[in-house]
């Protein structure tokens, strides 16, 4: 669809693009068609954005953007601005992360950078009325990142206990593992 951008910097001017934009509109532009529900196709508002804005990773363990480590995670708001869902990072493959350090740890490399995409949605609006919001980059402060640490060291220290039936959504402050 679109090339990899090579930079931070045309990966920002790309997002900021977006802004105001609904996912319709944005749809039609790019020849693709919104769902009518997302509940059906869970995946596919952050796959579409991630198509617009040249993400490579497809569905390899690493940030979406591998030439300058760019993970894009969309983030469902209402029009207050106030964030309506979780977001998901990463699935925890058990056989891979026993015995991995937080810093080796797919969940680190994910969200060492971060391009979150807002979309605002009323409730029972359709999903091509959508907003896209303004685009921002993260990085974790220090202490987020501690919080982050220990979230992810409690729960591997649960999963290599065989523990693993404990985990549950209210577990962690502020990063969840949540078992399927």
């Amino acid at each position: 669809m679109i090339a990899p951008p090579k930079t931070i910097q045309q990966l920002t001017a790309r997002a900021q693009q977006l802004a105001g934009k609904s996912i319709g509109e944005l749809a039609e532009q790019h020849g693709d068609k919104s769902p009518k529900d997302l509940s059906v196709e869970k995946g596919w508002q952050g796959q579409f954005i991630e198509r617009c804005l040249g993400a490579d990773a497809g569905n390899l363990s690493q940030p979406d953007f591998s030439l300058i480590g760019v993970e894009l995670k969309t983030l469902p708001i209402d029009y207050s601005g106030n964030v309506q869902e979780s977001t998901y990072v990463s699935v925890v493959d058990i056989n891979k992360s026993l015995g991995t350090s937080w810093r080796q740890s797919v969940v680190y490399h994910k969200l060492q950078h971060v391009l979150w995409v807002p979309i605002a949605r009323r409730k029972g609006e359709p999903v091509n009325q959508s907003t896209i919001a303004t685009p921002f980059l993260w990085q974790p402060s220090v202490a987020q990142e501690a919080l982050l640490k220990s979230d992810w060291e409690n729960a591997m220290e649960l999963i290599s206990m065989g523990k693993i039936h404990q985990l549950n959504a209210r577990m962690g402050e502020i990063l969840q593992v949540r078992p399927k």
